[in-house]
């Protein structure tokens, strides 16, 4: 038996590689539409139901936050497109189209657009202030005694009506617009409640006022006042700026919500710095090409995905992967666009552009997942698409009501106006979209990166986590640590295995060909390589046919192993030949140290009241170690990709809901068949494509975190559905029965909107946290690493 000594690696680890799936793939929208004229949740519903009657159109997604479409299917986006504007309603160029690659100036003017809609609006509200202030004065002075200084005050009824008029007519133009392109699209939504409300209380006032002049009588701002006669201009004059004003400050914070979005947006750079032959030239990024050698200056950001291959650096690539420390790169370490250079000058190699880029696909997948809509959404659509029709059937009651009740016309009109005021659904249809984008993106900032509304809402509810044990648990970087020779010397043992793992990636095989390149043997020459997931690999070599895998796979094929001794605690491979009869060669142990975070988090998932559970294609003594080691609950061992799916449906059949972390093609399976499966990003693509979370680095505390943000999202999506439900459960019926004015309905309509929209910001303090945890927990494990 010889002992071999675990060496360094000779080239630095690649810590994260561009692996997240392409964001349009089976089953993903095909077609993205941002959206114009969209004021509730009512409308989001109307333009799903006319999209999906477009021919070809298998699935139709509106999000009201976000104000775009997502479509799938065969149709033509111009015959999509025409829909929606028959429905009454816009489509723009998606904001989120802007280029990575586009220049500095060009990404300004891309931004600065929202922000002059919201000057706009600014200086539309002020204006509208300004007007309503001189109606509101005879409401105030109409309480004080006539013979006071303050109560001798009016406002002449020629400047009521021409300031009322021009405040409908200006600051309503929106609300009118929009209304008439619901009713043309045969629907209605929230702005024709608004403007059924301030037109029946600005015709009132103008009725009012026609019919005491025509009888003689007085009223505010024509001499005298009069107890029995009121105009209402200032409540339909108040209900239009108060509604701007929600409007304008819940757009607002929508564009904080899609911060993440708007952070990832200005990250590359607008030019580089490229190697060509006559010497280095500045070119746009977007005339760089797949193999470039791009310089790298201190304090540059990358301008495309690439590696190494001149220079040493740290790179801060923060905003991209959560990383609280800057990351060490050399030679042949991976590093990506958009990451900000450090100290050191770097030659990189150009490998991904576009949309292949790992910044690009962050991007799209965040957009993606912020624009889903979870499970609960589907009730709240169905609510929302009958709410506004209901509404306006129970403003006619109240009118009814009234009058039946002897009430005047006007009281009637008012409390109806009132009910369609405060009815407004626009807090019910931003309640779960605004928590949704808000979550994904802080997640995104922490690198987290949730796949779609479906996952987060599925973290919420997670029990017990399930973890591979290579790759995962470890640091997925083993060493050969023995050799037990049977049959020949150690340096054909090691000749064969090395040839029989050549295309292979599995960590084993790496630890193999970097053994035989450290001890200068070549790899045997190996053809028809077949690989036995879960068990090895087989194949032929030196004109015989031989076997390199675990116990069961020698089991299976009738080699025994008595003649090497038991089995440690290392990982062992065994190496056979199949003939002349299956006959042991050699034994080869392996070592693989566990991931420094990978206890910490262990024990956070603990405090958090789940369960845990190892589940490993390695031996038994290996996997018993590990647990033991990191303080799992239950482990299992020796599983192929079927027994690890067997393992999570006996786990789920016992009414528990499992997640699965892994990272490599074996757990693909696994992550499938899990209630969720959580995958690290530097895993394989398999591994990637099917996990509904993605963690950006290889840091295990990542995976507590992101249960953590589910539940603090899915509290903000109740918090806030609770609060539409009861704000309007209550709201309608005090309105209804004269307890609430038209005013403090509008006022109360704005504020709904603004809390649910602060509610769901309030998950900023989650990532504070979270970063003072992170840097904690980085900076003991560099300490102790040192």
């Amino acid at each position: 038996m010889t002992q071999i000594q675990a060496t360094p690696q000779l080239h630095a680890k690649t810590r994260l590689q561009a692996k997240i799936p392409a964001a349009v793939q089976d089953g993903k929208p095909s077609l993205a539409l941002d959206i114009a004229g969209m004021t509730c949740a009512a409308c989001a519903t109307r333009i799903e139901t006319v999209v999906k009657r477009v021919p070809g159109v298998t699935a139709a997604n509106v999000n009201f936050a976000t104000e775009t479409a997502y479509v799938s299917g065969t149709a033509a986006p111009t015959e999509i497109e025409a829909a929606i504007r028959r429905a009454g309603y816009g489509v723009k160029p998606p904001a989120a189209a802007t280029p990575a690659s586009a220049s500095g100036a060009e990404k300004a003017v891309a931004g600065g657009k929202d922000q002059i809609v919201l000057d706009r609006d600014l200086t539309v509200l002020a204006t509208g202030v300004v007007l309503a202030l001189p109606l509101l004065l005879p409401m105030v002075t109409g309480w004080l005694p006539a013979d006071s200084a303050l109560g001798a005050i009016t406002v002449p009824l020629w400047l009521q009506i021409t300031l009322a008029t021009l405040l409908q007519i200006g600051l309503g133009a929106d609300f009118y617009r929009s209304a008439w392109r619901a009713l043309r699209g045969f629907s209605a939504n929230m702005d024709t409640l608004v403007a059924l409300g301030t037109t029946a209380a600005y015709g009132l006032s103008l009725y009012l006022a026609w019919r005491a002049a025509a009888s003689g009588a007085t009223v505010p701002g024509m001499g005298e006042h009069s107890a029995h006669e009121h105009l209402y201009f200032e409540s339909a004059a108040v209900i239009l700026v108060l509604v701007r004003l929600g409007k304008t400050l819940e757009r607002r914070a929508k564009r904080r919500a899609l911060s993440a979005l708007d952070a990832l947006k200005v990250l590359r750079p607008a030019q580089a710095r490229v190697r060509r032959a006559g010497g280095d030239v500045t070119i746009d990024v977007a005339e760089l090409s797949i193999g470039d050698v791009v310089l790298i200056r201190p304090g540059d950001r990358l301008p495309a995905d690439g590696r190494v291959i001149e220079g040493q650096s740290a790179i801060d690539q923060s905003l991209l992967t959560g990383e609280s420390l800057p990351v060490d790169v050399e030679p042949g370490a991976a590093v990506i666009g958009g990451a900000l250079n450090g100290n050191g000058v770097l030659a990189v190699e150009v490998t991904a552009l576009g949309a292949d880029s790992m910044l690009d696909r962050i991007r799209q997948m965040i957009a993606e997942a912020q624009g889903a809509k979870a499970p609960i959404q589907k009730l709240v659509d169905k609510v929302s698409a009958r709410f506004v029709p209901a509404v306006l059937l129970a403003a006619v009651i109240t009118v009814i009501g009234w009058l039946l009740a002897g009430a005047p016309v006007e009281s009637a009109i008012l409390n109806a106006v009132a009910v369609l005021v405060i009815a407004c659904p626009c807090a019910l249809g931003l309640a779960t979209p605004t928590a949704i984008m808000v979550g994904t993106g802080t997640g995104a900032k922490a690198g987290i990166l949730i796949r779609d509304a479906i996952a987060l809402e599925t973290a919420q509810h997670i029990e017990a986590v399930a973890f591979d044990k290579t790759g995962t648990l470890t640091e997925g970087q083993p060493q050969v640590t023995a050799i037990h020779v049977v049959d020949g010397s150690e340096a054909d043992a090691l000749r064969l295995a090395a040839g029989l793992q050549q295309e292979s990636t599995h960590p084993l095989a790496a630890a193999l060909r970097d053994l035989a390149q450290q001890r200068g043997v070549a790899a045997a020459p190996a053809t028809a390589v077949e690989a036995l997931p879960g068990r090895g690999v087989a194949g032929t070599a030196d004109s015989q046919r031989l076997l390199l895998g675990n116990a069961r796979l020698m089991q299976e094929r009738g080699v025994s192993l008595a003649a090497v001794p038991a089995i440690d605690a290392a990982t062992r491979s065994y190496l056979a030949a199949l003939e002349p009869q299956p006959a042991l060669l050699a034994a080869i142990d392996f070592a693989d140290s566990e991931r420094p975070s990978a206890k910490p988090a262990l024990a956070a998932l603990h405090d958090k009241g789940l369960a845990t559970l190892l589940l490993t294609g390695d031996h038994r003594l290996a996997a018993e170690r590990t647990a033991k080691t990191l303080g799992i609950d239950d482990w299992r061992a020796e599983l192929l990709p079927a027994d690890k799916i067997a393992a999570l449906r006996e786990i789920r059949a016992g009414g528990k809901r499992i997640a699965m972390v892994g990272d490599g093609i074996n757990d693909a399976p696994a992550l499938a068949a899990a209630d969720l499966g959580i995958a690290l990003a530097n895993g394989t693509d398999a591994a990637v494509a099917t996990a509904g979370i993605i963690l950006m680095r290889a840091d295990l505390m990542l995976v507590p975190a992101a249960l953590d943000l589910a539940r603090a999202t899915g509290r903000k999506i109740k918090q806030n559905l609770l609060w539409a439900f009861v704000f309007n459960a209550l709201g309608i019926p005090l309105a209804a029965f004269g307890e609430l004015n038209p005013m403090l309905a509008g006022l109360a309509m704005a504020l709904s909107s603004v809390f649910v929209v602060g509610n769901a910001l309030s998950l900023r303090r989650w990532y504070r946290r979270f970063q003072q945890q992170d840097a904690l927990h980085a900076s003991h494990g560099h300490a102790n690493h040192r």
